[in-house]
Formats: structure tokens, sequence, C-alpha cells
């Protein structure tokens, strides 16, 4: 077959990413509760997670190598689950990519563990991660037990016996202000990280290295990527807005059971109580902006609540009464 003939665009079977639904629903919820600070870490983490693995992506576009690509592949095997960043399928190797966008520089020691290291505040923080690597070989893990039980399908026949071996665990490391340091790390795992930049030329090596009579052509890959994405890969449905305003609420029954204040506690309970019986969120009786600004003003009467400006109006004609009465029954009893 001529040059020109020859296969060597990337072509994504799966490209969207459960991280881009994560981050719509949270920037929804932070409009309803922009105080909530655990909404704003997890949207930082979506983000730092979305563009990793868009810098992949931006990678793998521009690879002119021939290849196939799954993006969020989720697998599961009884009470085993995987959550896969990328599958990519080249004419060499099957790689199960684990992404990490992380802030600081990531050292490998010689027992294989990973500890990462950066600045917060101006003090250094040195700290162990669970390892990417073992994430990736568990993928591979669960994976595996689901194909040894299928029964059906010639082509899924084939996929077992011919390429299992050449599956291969990969972690990559998007963040390009990152550090890698594995100069004593394990041999088996320093060919296993890389920088994301890095990726094309590392994908190049291990398809050298390989016996050109073994490699795989696109009809070959194409039957994989199919076969995985076809036969292996569970669709999720999951509410994340039920997951995230659950973690609200778990977050603010922590603060209730938490909080040594008698009159903070009388008031989070009439706020749930209330809120329960007008089948209406919590924060439209008052936010934790304003609670807090209750228990430093603390207003006995409906007009000093009024003229202190800590409710709307609509609040005020609302609830104010009962939260009034909260005040002057505290009062009563600190006196």
């Amino acid at each position: 077959m001529g040059i020109f003939n020859k296969f060597t665009d990337t072509i994504f079977y799966k490209k969207d990413s459960e991280l881009e639904i994560q981050i719509e629903t949270l920037k929804e919820l932070l409009e309803k509760y922009p105080n909530n600070e655990n909404l704003k870490h997890r949207l930082k983490i979506c983000e730092l997670g979305l563009y990793g693995e868009n810098a992949i992506e931006f990678e793998l576009k521009n690879a002119s190598i021939g290849m196939y690509v799954l993006r969020d592949i989720n697998l599961k095997y009884q009470d085993l689950t995987a959550q896969i960043d990328y599958i990519i399928i080249t004419p060499g190797y099957i790689y199960f990519v684990e992404c990490k966008n992380l802030i600081g520089n990531i050292t490998v020691n010689n027992r294989g563990e990973f500890i990462r290291e950066y600045y917060y505040n101006g003090k250094k923080i040195k700290e162990g991660i669970y390892s990417p690597i073992r994430q990736a070989e568990r993928h591979i893990e669960v994976f595996k037990k689901i194909w040894t039980e299928r029964k059906n399908g010639i082509l899924d026949k084939i996929f077992r016996e011919q390429r299992q071996a050449w599956f291969k665990p990969l972690v990559i490391l998007s963040n390009a202000k990152n550090i890698l340091n594995i100069k004593y790390a394990p041999k088996e795992l320093k060919n296993k990280i890389i920088k994301s930049d890095a990726l094309i030329d590392y994908i190049r090596k291990d398809i050298a290295q390989i016996d050109k009579s073994l490699l795989s052509d696109r009809k070959a890959m194409d039957i994989d990527a199919w076969t995985i994405l076809e036969n292996y890969n569970q669709t999720i449905h999951r509410n994340y807005e039920a997951e995230f305003l659950k973690m609200i609420k778990e977050e603010n029954l922590s603060e209730f059971s938490n909080n040594n204040s008698k009159l903070k506690n009388d008031l989070l309970l009439f706020r749930k109580n209330r809120a329960k019986e007008k089948n209406i969120p919590a924060y439209y009786i008052f936010n934790n902006e304003e609670l807090d600004k209750l228990l430093e003003i603390k207003p006995i009467t409906i007009e000093e609540l009024r003229k202190s400006k800590i409710l709307p109006d609509i609040k005020i004609n609302s609830h104010g009464k009962e939260i009034i009465k909260i005040m002057q029954n505290d009062m009563i009893k600190n006196n």
C-alpha cells in the first residue's frame, strides 16, 4: 500500500466525559448555594480533571499514528467497578490510561510510592497519594474478569485470544508545570508514567519495538474499539444534582450536630423543619451568610430585623415572626 493510503488518523469512537455533566451541574447549584465551599472545591477538582483529559485529547488528535480512542469508559463486574479515563487502541498496545492533573511535583521512590509536594499558604506540603499505576492495573483486572465470562461472539473470542498480551497500564500527568522525578522508581514502573507532552513519542517508540508482522491493521483496531464500546462499556445514569444536594444536606447536618451554639442550632433546626414544611430549599428561609449575620446582630424585634437588612422583605414577611421568637427565647435564657 502506498504511503498516502496509510491509516494515520485518530478515530474517537467515544469522546464525551461525565466530568462535563458534573461541572455543568455544580455551576447551576452554585448559583443557589454561592457560599458552599464543598461545591466550590468539587468544581475545581472536576475542572482540573477535564482540563487534563482535554490536554491528552489534543495530543492524540495530532498524533498521525493511526489509532482508535475511547474516553471515559465505565466497567462493572459483580461488585467491582472501574472508570477509565482513556482506552487508546494502537497497532501495538492497548493502553488503559489513568489521567492525573495534580498540583505540585511528583516523585516515585524506590518502593514505588507516589509522593506529591506543593506549597499551600506559603507552607510546603509533602504527602503520599494512592498509586495511579495500581488504579490503571486494577482497570485491566476488571476488564479481564468481564471477558472471561463472556460466552458469545466469534469476534469477542478473537479479541480475547489475540489481544490480551498487549494490554498496558499507563499514567499520564497532564499538568505542564509538574516536575516528575522517577529516577529511583522501580524499573517496572518507570515505563508506565509519562507527562502528556511525551505521549506521542512514547507510543511511537513502543510500536517501533514490536515486530511489524504482529501489528494490528485498521480493521482489527476497529473491531477492538467497537467490542469494548458496545459490549463492555456500562452506560451510567447518575443523578449528579441529587448526589451533590445530598452532600450539602450531610454537610448541614454535620454543622448542626457539631456546633456548640444553642442559638445557631435552634435556627438551623427551624430552617430545616420550615423548608420541609413548605417544600422549599433551606436557603429560601435564610442562607448561611444570613445566618451568620443573625448570630452577629441578634435582632429581637421585627423592626430591628428590617433595619438590619439581614433578610429581604419577602423572607421577613414569610418567616420573620418565627425567627424573632427564637432570638427572643435565646435572650431570655441567657439573661
